[in-house]
C-alpha cells in the first residue's frame, strides 16, 4: 500500500514538474522545448492559447497511438485503455501549463544570464519530470507515449526515436512559421539546448535519484 502511494505521489509530482519545465522554456523567450514546438507555432499562427494548442497536439498523439496499437501492433485492450486515459491526463496537464504561464513571469526581456539560468531550470525540470512520470509505469504523458509507441513500431531504441521525433517536430514547427508568418516562432537557442539537455538530465536522474525512488516505489523489484 505504501509503495502504491509513493508511485502515485511521484507520478503526479513529476507531471507537474514536467508542465513547469515546458512552461519555463517558453518564458525564457529563447525557444520552446521540441516536443511542443509544433503547438507553439500553431498557437502563434492561429491565436489559440498555447496550452489549448498543446492539448490538441497531444490528442493527435493519442489518436496515432490507438491506431498503431489496434491495427498494427494488435495490442491487448488494456494497452488501448491506457492510450485513451492519456486524453483526460492531457487536459489536466495542459491546464497546469496554462496556470504556470499566468503565475510565472516572462523573462524574455531580462539579460541573457537570467534567461539562461531559467532555461537551465526548465531543462532540469523537464528531464526530471519526464523520467519520474515514465518510471512509475502508469499512464504516460502523450509526448512520452507517442515516442514509446513509435519506437516499438520501427524497432529502434526509445532514445533514438525521441531524438528523431523531436527533430521532426522542430522541422514542422519551422515550416509552419515560415509559411504562415515568414518567421520561426518558438524555435531558437532554447530549443536546441533542450533537445540536447533533456536527455542528459533523464539519464542522470535514472542513474541517481531515480534508482532510490524506484526501490521505494517497487520494493518487490517488479517494474
Amino acid at each position: 500500500m505504501r509503495s502504491s502511494a509513493i508511485r502515485i505521489f511521484v507520478y503526479i509530482f513529476s507531471l507537474v514538474l514536467l508542465a513547469l519545465g515546458l512552461t519555463l522554456n517558453v518564458q525564457t523567450g529563447l525557444g520552446v522545448s521540441p516536443i511542443v514546438s509544433v503547438a507553439f507555432s500553431a498557437s502563434a499562427v492561429t491565436g489559440i492559447a498555447f496550452a489549448d494548442a498543446t492539448f490538441i497536439l497531444y490528442s493527435l498523439f493519442v489518436v496515432v497511438e490507438v491506431i498503431v496499437h489496434t491495427t498494427i501492433r494488435k495490442k491487448e485492450r488494456i494497452e488501448v485503455v491506457k492510450d485513451l486515459l492519456q486524453l483526460p491526463l492531457s487536459l489536466v496537464f495542459t491546464r497546469f501549463m496554462a496556470l504556470f504561464q499566468i503565475i510565472i513571469p516572462d523573462v524574455s526581456a531580462e539579460n541573457m544570464a537570467i534567461r539562461l539560468l531559467v532555461l537551465l531550470a526548465a531543462i532540469t525540470a523537464t528531464g526530471m519530470g519526464a523520467a519520474g512520470s515514465l518510471s512509475m509505469r502508469l499512464v504516460p504523458n502523450p509526448g512520452d507515449g507517442i515516442v514509446r509507441t513509435l519506437a516499438e513500431l520501427i524497432g529502434r531504441s526509445v532514445g533514438f526515436t525521441k531524438n528523431l521525433f523531436d527533430g521532426i517536430n522542430v522541422s514542422i514547427a519551422i515550416l509552419i512559421g515560415l509559411v504562415f508568418t515568414h518567421s520561426i516562432p518558438g524555435v531558437g537557442l532554447g530549443t536546441i539546448l533542450a533537445f540536447i539537455g533533456v536527455g542528459r538530465v533523464v539519464s542522470l536522474y535514472n542513474t541517481t535519484i531515480g534508482r532510490k525512488v524506484m526501490l521505494m516505489a517497487f520494493p518487490d523489484g517488479q517494474v
